[in-house]
């Protein structure tokens, strides 16, 4: 049915509802009854649809929708309702009441149409409510290739390599475990790799005694045991340090063109390859960070924001870097583009932009552990409107 009728039906629907409550202008009036007055089917077609059986059997024609509380809808606009007489006899208002009927037959598939636009609107809110929090969730590379789903293993050992046992100690946290002649020429060589999936973090200690933290869509590749001068490991994302103090051998941390440097501290390194900057955040103790031949020193409280082969020291806000590590999101002045790229890593969902947003801030903090509408609604507040088509997130402005 052609958008025209569709919208000329749905007009007289309107236009006949009104005028059973009561409710219907002398302007509306005359239009509504120019078009009963058009067809002298109007009457013959109401005693078959005023029945109710006849209605259901109508019904059974569009079982191709999911209809029954569209139906449903369409019988209740059928109960008797105070009219007004407008001068007219009690015959012709039958026959008013008659063509609310012809309009509702003819008029249901637009109807069912609109209602089936309406459910798709419902399950997409469901659909939004289902978008859960991410959790303890991560793969274990080992040496030679092998795979471990961490949240799906059981605890206890996992591997062994180099003369390291690897464990799982609890959902969240696997161990690396030195014996006594790990440190070997062997050992050096022998990496593993730990990677988070978008709506996943977990905790490592690795052989050192080194913590570490990894966020979602985040990896870090380490030796099974450290050998030599020092203690070296690759990050991708993002991940927080509380590395252990060891003054012979100094831990370094590559990440996206840079490299961090320490003895033993707590720090936040964010080197996410959609972020336009590299951060890392100084929480207890001193770092180095270098960039080809030059390095800088951060102290507690400070941050390097490393961009375009230059690295800018400020002050850091470190509720803001480790919020994650904490269970939340806390947003300092961060634009609609920030907040969407840590929800789509967290709720595991992609995000597409249509029309044109106008540039705004969010600040606040909220729990990691809310399902993503509670924030989405949040940020509705700012008229940003989004809508949920499968797993991507449409904003809207």
């Amino acid at each position: 049915m052609e958008n025209s009728k569709i919208d000329a039906l749905l007009r007289i629907s309107d236009l006949i509802g009104n005028y059973l409550k009561g409710n219907l202008s002398e302007a509306d009036s005359a239009e509504l009854f120019s078009w009963v007055d058009a067809s002298e089917a109007n009457s013959a077609l109401f005693d078959k649809l005023l029945n109710e059986q006849e209605l259901e059997n109508l019904h059974a024609q569009y079982t191709s929708f999911d209809t029954e509380s569209a139906l449903l809808n369409v019988k209740a606009q059928l109960q008797p309702a105070p009219v007004k007489v407008h001068n007219r006899s009690r015959t012709w208002l039958w026959a008013a009441a008659a063509s609310v009927i012809l309009c509702l037959a003819i008029g249901i598939p637009a109807y069912l149409h609109y209602a089936q636009k309406q459910q798709q609107e419902v399950a997409a809110v469901k659909q939004t409510i289902q978008i859960i929090p991410g959790g303890n969730k991560a793969v274990l590379t080992l040496a030679n290739g092998k795979q471990v789903v961490l949240n799906g293993a059981a605890n206890g050992n996992i591997a062994s390599q180099a003369n390291t046992a690897v464990k799982k100690l609890a959902d969240g946290l696997v161990a690396y475990n030195s014996g006594a002649n790990a440190n070997n020429q062997a050992a050096i060589t022998t990496y593993n790799t730990m990677s988070t999936p978008r709506g996943g973090q977990y905790h490592i200690i690795l052989a050192d005694g080194t913590n570490v933290w990894l966020n979602a869509a985040s990896s870090i590749k380490f030796p099974v045991a450290f050998n030599g001068s020092e203690r070296r490991v690759q990050v991708n994302g993002e991940a927080y340090f509380e590395v252990a103090h060891d003054k012979t051998k100094p831990f370094r941390v590559e990440s996206n063109g840079q490299t961090i440097e320490v003895l033993g501290t707590h720090f936040n390194v964010n080197a996410y390859a959609d972020e336009n900057e590299v951060k890392t955040t100084l929480l207890e103790g001193s770092v180095k960070v270098k960039v080809g031949d030059k390095s800088y020193t951060l102290k507690p409280g400070e941050q390097s924001r490393f961009k375009n082969g230059v690295v800018n020291i400020t002050d850091g806000d470190t509720d803001e870097a480790t919020a994650w590590k904490k269970g939340v999101f806390h947003f300092n002045d961060a634009s609609i583009e920030s907040v969407m790229r840590q929800l789509s890593r967290w709720y595991d969902v992609d995000v597409r932009y249509e029309g044109k947003l106008k540039e705004r801030t969010f600040s606040g903090e909220i729990s990691m552990n809310v399902n993503a509408s509670q924030i989405l609604d949040a940020m509705s507040f700012k008229k940003i409107h989004y809508t949920i088509e499968g797993k991507t997130i449409i904003v809207r402005p």
